[in-house]
């Protein structure tokens, strides 16, 4: 399975969108929601609250800071 280039949910087989650009990379969009937002918005995906990718950035932060905070 692949998961979605912005948000990182994963597609189910036959589903979703591939986006090919002109210089060869190959994007996939489980949403037009997800393509808008990166494609035509320019957005990054770590910066969007509602992704996956976010989540697990943010959550990833808590831990160092709190890990730092021991120390």
């Amino acid at each position: 399975m692949v998961k979605c280039t912005f948000c990182g949910n994963e597609l189910q087989k036959s589903t979703g969108k591939t986006y090919v650009k002109a210089d060869g990379k190959i994007f996939y969009f489980c949403s037009m929601k997800c393509e808008k937002n990166q494609l035509k918005l320019k957005r990054k995906g770590r910066n969007v609250k509602w992704t996956k990718i976010a989540a697990a950035e943010k959550t990833k932060a808590k831990a160092t800071a709190k890990a730092s905070a021991k120390k």
